[in-house]
């Protein structure tokens, strides 16, 4: 195509580069994908398009994400969470069209994309130029390098076969009861079990089909250090910068119950993690921490609570965030700006009674990401009579409430109109996303966001042809066995169950309000490992403090790269749109190291060892000439 524009043969093309520095990613102004190397930017005003969206331009279509307005509800009123009345005038969405008025036409001249209009954050006057941003030729460099290096290695396919089977239950987990399927059970290793290579080459065989894993006590290979959040949050006040400190005295946590974000002082906080917080009538208030502290340093701000999880990481091949040679984030080079993958730590408020509006749960949705989440500190939190009774008063409210509504609904509305493309601009896969930002509590009530509070997905049958990966743990013995119940519930789907997933959202999305499955039992010190793209929702049982880690593993590449693509059409408004991953570059510059580390193997077996990269590289090349 740019040879046609430039009216020059291939080989004369002539592909200018852009200036990038290395302190700043570059973006798609259109649907926010990372650029790694080729796109198309203005000499006027640098705006800057992929080559994805410039080949949707050209066939006529719209780039990117839709430009579908999204909804946004309107506050309905604290009496309204617990079964009374809305506001008035409050009964129907906002809408937020912020796409309003943009031409939807991109002008094409003889093959060049013109910059789009200002509406569009163009300046709609000159044509988008083809520029790259790394040295020319080192792409094709790479590739020719590889092909000199697999000349030298023998390669074997290996096919990793885990010995496990439905037959052997002493190191799985019963996940489902599915009649007819074959993995019923989850791999279950013990942390010590994970240090030899036999339950690395078993959990790699369960990884390479997207199957969750567990691994149970985890944090018996540490020191000892305490995860109690108050511990945690003192260790953050004896940070030198007065500054840092003075923004730790208050924290923005969620109100599971409005889906809002308030501001609370630090210390009422967690003593409402050891102690519990209620509302005026004496309805549990359950409150969130997410990505805490509010940082990407948790390296610099909590130094030793980091390395304590670094060591008690199972299978550290792929999950070390430092020297992980499976992890493909590590081989980023120090010059290259690294997405946030970790640790991050998530503070919440959780009851063992299922509450229906308002529980304490991350809503289903999948990463882009593989994740591991290790539970390192509980706090069963205990109700009084008076306030269990109370709860089931204001439960009673809230079904006929929710039955109300559903009669008005097919009343004057019909069955309601839901689409894929409408989920998909509402937020994560469980319903409407609900924002309603620095609102304060008033009467002891935080604002009411929406409609739906609590989105999960309805009670899953095995008639709907879907079935959960996850294990089964029952309410009976939640009940009868409180001593050794865990902490957090998860809910995880298997990938290939995604299709059939989304049928059933649409099927029930009428009935979303929240609902009990029989979801994986997290215990303290127990990890569980989620492949990308495995959707999955979690529930606390108790006041829970999870520590979590992205990285990104060879195996779920295809999975990191179809998400990219996936999310990138996502409305311009949607939250998960940004590209932060960027796995295109994660590839280019894992591909490059491990090229330059099997050229130094090579070198070494030939007796020439330098230590340096170019001398190794030339003793490939000698050696590839030999032959």
């Amino acid at each position: 195509m740019e040879s046609t524009i430039q009216g020059v043969p291939l080989s004369s093309v002539e592909v200018k580069h852009a200036v990038c520095y290395n302190d700043e990613r570059v973006y798609c102004n259109h649907c926010q994908t990372s650029i790694v190397d080729l796109h198309r930017s203005c000499p006027n005003c640098s705006y800057e398009l992929c080559l994805s969206c410039s080949c949707e331009v050209r066939g006529g279509q719209l780039p990117g994400g839709s430009n579908k307005p999204i909804p946004q509800y309107v506050d309905r009123g604290s009496d309204y969470m617990h079964g009374g009345d809305p506001l008035p005038e409050s009964c129907r969405t906002g809408i937020l069209d912020r796409m309003s008025g943009m031409p939807v036409k991109w002008v094409v001249d003889d093959g060049s994309v013109v910059c789009p209009p200002k509406e569009m954050g163009g300046c709609g006057s000159c044509k988008l130029e083809l520029k790259r941003l790394l040295p020319e030729h080192w792409i094709s460099g790479l590739k020719e390098r590889a092909g000199k290096i697999m000349t030298r290695c023998k390669t074997t396919d290996m096919v990793l076969q885990p010995t496990f089977s439905n037959g052997n239950h002493e190191k799985s987990y019963r996940a489902a009861s599915g009649e007819g399927f074959k993995d019923n059970y989850l791999c279950c290793l013990d942390s010590e079990d994970t240090l030899n290579e036999e339950a690395l080459l078993r959990f790699r065989g369960h990884w390479d089909k997207g199957e969750p894993v567990i691994v149970r006590n985890v944090l018996e290979q540490t020191s000892g250090l305490s995860w109690e959040p108050m511990v945690m949050w003192r260790a953050l006040c004896e940070h030198k910068d007065a500054r840092f400190n003075s923004r730790m005295s208050y924290v923005k946590a969620i109100d599971c119950l409005a889906g809002c974000e308030v501001e609370i002082n630090t210390r009422k906080f967690f003593t409402g993690y050891i102690e519990g917080r209620q509302y005026a009538n004496f309805w549990p208030e359950m409150l969130k921490l997410k990505d805490w502290p509010p940082s990407d340093k948790f390296e610099d701000l909590l130094p030793r609570h980091c390395d304590e999880f670094i060591r008690a990481l199972p299978f550290q091949e792929y999950t070390d965030p430092r020297t992980g040679f499976l992890n493909l984030a590590v081989k980023l080079p120090a010059s290259v700006i690294k997405p946030d993958m970790g640790p991050k730590t998530y503070i919440a408020y959780g009851i063992s009674e299922e509450l229906e509006r308002g529980d304490s749960v991350t809503k289903l949705h999948c990463d882009m990401s593989d994740a591991v989440n290790i539970l390192t500190h509980t706090a069963e939190v205990a109700l009084s009579d008076e306030q269990c009774q109370a709860i089931k008063l204001l439960k009673e409210k809230h079904r006929a409430q929710d039955e109300r509504e559903c009669r008005a609904r097919r009343k004057n509305e019909g069955p309601r109109a839901f689409s894929l493309d409408k989920h998909k601009e509402e937020g994560d896969f469980g319903g409407p996303q609900i924002e309603c930002l620095e609102k304060q509590k008033k009467n002891g009530t935080a604002s009411q966001a929406g409609e739906s509070d609590c989105v999960a997905c309805a009670p899953v049958k095995q008639s709907d042809g879907l079935k959960a990966t996850c294990l089964s743990y029952s309410k009976h013995q939640t009940e009868e066995h409180s001593e050794s119940r865990g902490g957090a519930l998860w809910d995880i789907f298997r990938r290939e169950d995604v299709p059939k997933l989304k049928e059933y959202l649409i099927k029930h999305s009428n009935e979303f309000r929240h609902t009990y499955c029989c979801p994986v039992d997290q215990k303290l010190g127990e990890a569980v490992f989620i492949p990308a793209g495995c959707p999955h929702q979690v529930r606390n049982l108790k006041s829970c403090t999870k520590v979590a880690a992205d990285f990104v593993s060879p195996e779920n590449l295809h999975e990191c790269l179809r998400l990219t693509e996936e999310f990138r059409k996502l409305p311009k408004d949607h939250r998960a749109r940004e590209d932060k991953l960027e796995v295109k570059k994660m590839i280019l510059h894992a591909v490059n190291q491990v090229i330059d580390d099997l050229a130094k193997l090579i070198a070494l077996e030939a007796g020439w060892c330098s230590g340096s990269y170019r001398s190794a590289w030339r003793v490939v090349v000698e050696l590839e000439q030999v032959a």
